[in-house]
């Protein structure tokens, strides 16, 4: 009875110091939620004037641009894999990894071959592991990415999908698969086609007033060339911060099951513990009353 009272009181000890870590975590990816929304929020009004930009100045040119161009019998499809440097989240990377699994199975009904890009450690991790060869790899920034982590993975990306050696290496469409921030509890994986860019026409007034008219300087081409690869910077800057403010949610609720769990296994083992303490008082009176009796037996 005293060992498995020591065993019970040793586990207690143990899973109160795990749950002062999970808490800790906890608290620690909330408060990276709130910075991760308000970095969303902050990268919207650019994203928003420059897709205005660009939807006022494609329409006036007549150029055919390489970045806006569907290329005839694509063969070669890239895809960027949005997971986190660590673990601990939850379902947030298995879900990101099954979405980008639908969309190679698609790709491949389709007669094109993807070309594997990850960003964070899981991601290459889960390749490595199944011998999957990676065209591209940038870690340490999936908690809080910058403006120039998006711009390395957008220049790597554009030179694959510009790539002037010919077709043997070049890709001719680009998709990026993360995790969209919806609420703190939700958080959904959402695969989009960013290259080649569509343009689409519409009636309806678009925000923020009517479109103005541009004259270019030095050349149409000349502006689109500046201006596409800024918008694609930024497409991939809001899916990375996207994915930033849903990896925090993912870990702050895992790490909330985690501490509740804790809490319930402490008070299992308080119960068995204070059993078996019941159990070793009531085998000593046993044996004193036992051993009482047969002295006054013999006595």
């Amino acid at each position: 009875m005293a060992g498995q009272l020591r065993e019970y009181r040793r586990r207690i000890r143990s899973i109160q110091s795990t749950k002062k870590i999970t808490r800790a975590m906890e608290l620690i990816a909330a408060s990276r939620i709130v910075k991760a929304k308000a970095r969303v929020a902050a990268s919207r009004p650019y994203a928003d004037e420059i897709t205005r930009v660009i939807s006022a100045v494609a329409p006036q040119t007549t150029i055919r641009h390489p970045l806006t161009t569907e290329r005839t019998d694509p063969r070669r499809a890239a895809i960027l894999v949005v997971t986190s440097d660590r673990g601990l989240a939850g379902g947030y990377n298995a879900n990101v990894l099954r979405r980008t699994g639908e969309l190679l199975e698609l790709l491949r009904a389709e007669g094109k071959e993807p070309v594997l890009y990850a960003v964070g450690r899981k991601a290459v991790t889960y390749y490595r592991f199944r011998g999957r060869e990676l065209a591209g790899e940038f870690i340490g920034f999936s908690e809080q990415p910058g403006y120039d982590n998006a711009k390395e993975v957008a220049d790597a990306l554009i030179a694959r999908f510009l790539d002037p050696s010919g077709e043997s290496d070049r890709v001719d469409e680009i998709h990026v698969v993360y995790t969209e921030y919806v609420n703190t509890l939700a958080q959904r994986p959402v695969a989009h086609r960013i290259l080649p860019l569509v343009l689409e026409a519409t009636a309806e007034p678009p925000p923020g007033g009517p479109l103005p008219q541009y004259e270019f300087e030095p050349s149409a081409e000349g502006v689109l060339d500046a201006l596409l690869p800024r918008y694609v910077e930024s497409r991939l800057h809001a899916a990375l911060l996207e994915s930033a403010a849903s990896e925090s949610a993912a870990r702050q609720r895992a790490m909330k099951s985690a501490t509740d769990n804790a809490g319930e296994l402490i008070k299992t083992y308080t119960r068995r513990a204070n059993a078996a303490r019941q159990d070793a008082i009531t085998q000593e009176i046993s044996e004193i009353v036992g051993g009482a009796n047969a002295l006054a037996q013999v006595s």
